[in-house]
């Protein structure tokens, strides 16, 4: 269903892009924000799996920055490597990458992100301003530290209760905080959308899904 692109961002630099397009007209675009294990298999998938929704899925590829071509599994040696080239790539670096996504898709177009993309697709909704129209973070680990952040567009988080990465006070703080956003909580831990992880939940995947599609219909419609 999808095929590789290539984009550039404001500083010249040329990254890949995973591109999942619907069979019929659009119903709006989607930017996808990766792992800390890259455009692996999973994260095609989740484009694939939003085109069939109808949606435009783009996924770039933010470890090009420092390791192009990166695909981890996860093991614990990949959480290792992972962590680590993310320690090399700056969120301001992925911000230009996703905004490099986002222009050529034009408007109206959200954000979705996934661990470590779940902090980015956060930031993208206060910092690249009228580009993104909605966002949809999933236990971002760095989302109830940025929680000073003023998002510019309508947001949806997605955190589990069990999740041993994101202390459960910090999400409360960040509810606190932003009393107005819709924040989920489900009874799993870090990762539970990915169905190649062992900490895969079905049923809060599921529902967690269901919540995220409907809110992005009803956003892009605007």
């Amino acid at each position: 269903m999808g095929e590789w692109i290539d984009l550039k961002a404001a500083d010249g630099h040329s990254f890949k892009a995973y591109k999942a397009v619907p069979a019929g007209t659009p119903l709006g675009k989607l930017v996808v924000i990766q792992e800390i294990f890259g455009v692996n298999d999973h994260i095609r998938s989740v484009c694939d799996d939003y085109a069939r929704e109808g949606l435009v899925a783009v996924a770039p590829a933010l470890f090009d920055r420092t390791e192009p071509g990166l695909e981890l599994g996860y093991s614990a040696d990949d959480v290792a490597r992972g962590r680590a080239v993310r320690g090399k790539v700056s969120y301001d670096e992925a911000l230009m990458d996703v905004a490099a996504t986002l222009d050529p898709l034009g408007s109206p177009a959200a954000v979705i992100g996934y661990c470590w993309g779940g902090s980015v697709a956060w930031l993208a909704a206060s910092r690249l301003g009228d580009r993104v129209a909605a966002v949809v973070a999933y236990y971002g680990g760095d989302v109830p530290k940025l929680a000073d952040e003023e998002p510019r567009c309508p947001v949806q988080l997605h955190f589990g209760r069990e999740d041993q990465a994101i202390p459960l006070d910090g999400v409360q703080a960040l509810q606190a905080r932003h009393p107005d956003l819709p924040v989920f909580l489900y009874p799993a831990g870090h990762g539970f959308n990915c169905d190649q992880r062992g900490s895969y939940h079905a049923e809060s995947a599921k529902l967690a899904r269901e919540r995220s599609v409907a809110f992005l219909r009803e956003q892009l419609a605007k």
